[in-house]
């Protein structure tokens, strides 16, 4: 069969090699990205059978053709699912193929085949390894210490005074609720990922919402905290509770990785051409008096697991705020401070009432 021109161009530019065999088992269409993958030329392989020219093995040297055999098995099998195999130089790629029939009684009469790279599932199972590894980190040390306290309270109760027992179970209340954020944090992680983030979004007043974040935070610290707030701020469009995880976590960030006083700032927001500021809404600075971040890490601040040198924590902090961020319409940008730290801009834009 002759593949027209622009049949061969689409193929072309499809992100994944493509290849097509027909009823005799010859190959008739070849993409350009298959070939490459391949090791052939496209004008070369034309007319080859399927099996010489898709030269892919399984780990135990096993052809794809003769372990899939789709021009043979049950006249209902429609496909072959995807499965991982590997190139003549050894590069593993993810293949699939949809087998054509005229009818269930009537025989083969082309077969599709997929080829993709296996690097974005390599990329996959090293982020589940990431996240196995970091959660049964973040676990083990909570978990150790509730069951120790726990135990020592259960064997040892009646020796205990009242300020021991208090103690310990503060102690234990504060490691459940490290354990509870970690949760929360996975949570965020896996709804962000999946697009099934929940939102309620309502007009909110984000001075209101700054300043009990502020005041929270500075509770729980020695540094000092600097909030500058401008007046008659708009009404932005948050959920109340993302919002303040957001400001919660950069706030919290600047406390632990900077050295000196932390300044929170809140302003109007207006478009800009010049500073390509697209929309009405509020400015939220946080500056800290660290060591800043360097300017080839920082787009890789917002990916999951990220820390910031042996600091502890899960790393996913920085990736769950730019995902809220974004989720509302806003942007989050990372600069240097005027005192030489990190500067942390998030733009939230007002509320419209649809």
């Amino acid at each position: 069969m002759d593949v027209s021109v622009q049949t061969q161009r689409v193929v072309d530019a499809l992100p994944d090699g493509v290849v097509v065999a027909g009823s005799d088992q010859r190959v008739e269409l070849v993409s350009a990205v298959a070939a490459r993958m391949l090791g052939v030329e496209t004008a070369d392989v034309v007319g080859r059978t399927l099996a010489e020219v898709l030269a892919l093995q399984d780990q135990d040297g096993q052809s794809w053709c003769a372990l899939n055999a789709p021009y043979a098995g049950l006249s209902t099998r429609t496909a072959v699912p995807e499965q991982s195999w590997l190139l003549p130089d050894g590069t593993e790629v993810l293949v699939a193929a949809r087998i054509h029939r005229p009818a269930l009684d009537q025989p083969v009469r082309q077969v599709a085949i997929t080829i993709r790279s296996g690097r974005g599932r390599a990329r996959l199972d090293r982020e589940r390894s990431d996240l196995v590894a970091t959660v049964a980190h973040e676990l083990r040390s909570p978990l150790t210490g509730v069951k120790g306290f726990v135990q020592a309270l259960l064997n040892r109760w009646d020796k205990l005074n009242d300020d021991q027992k208090k103690l310990m179970l503060t102690t234990v209340s504060a490691d459940s609720d490290r354990l509870s954020r970690l949760i929360a944090e996975l949570l965020d992680v896996a709804r962000i990922d999946t697009g099934r983030l929940q939102m309620h979004t309502r007009p909110s007043e984000a001075d209101v919402l700054v300043r009990r974040i502020v005041d929270s935070v500075g509770s729980a610290t020695t540094r000092r905290l600097d909030l500058v707030v401008a007046a008659d701020l708009p009404a932005i469009g948050a959920d109340p509770d993302k919002f303040t995880q957001v400001v919660t976590n950069l706030v919290e960030n600047a406390v632990r990785h900077g050295d000196g006083d932390v300044r929170v700032e809140v302003s109007r927001l207006e478009p800009d051409p010049s500073s390509e500021v697209e929309f009405d809404g509020v400015r939220i600075v946080v500056d800290d008096q660290g060591d800043g971040i360097a300017l080839e890490l920082r787009r890789r601040v917002f990916t999951k697991f990220w820390k910031d040198g042996a600091r502890g924590g899960t790393g996913l902090g920085m990736y769950i705020v730019h995902g809220l961020v974004r989720a509302h319409g806003g942007t989050v940008v990372i600069g240097d401070a005027p005192g030489g730290g990190a500067r942390i801009t998030v733009d939230w834009p007002a509320y419209v009432d649809n």
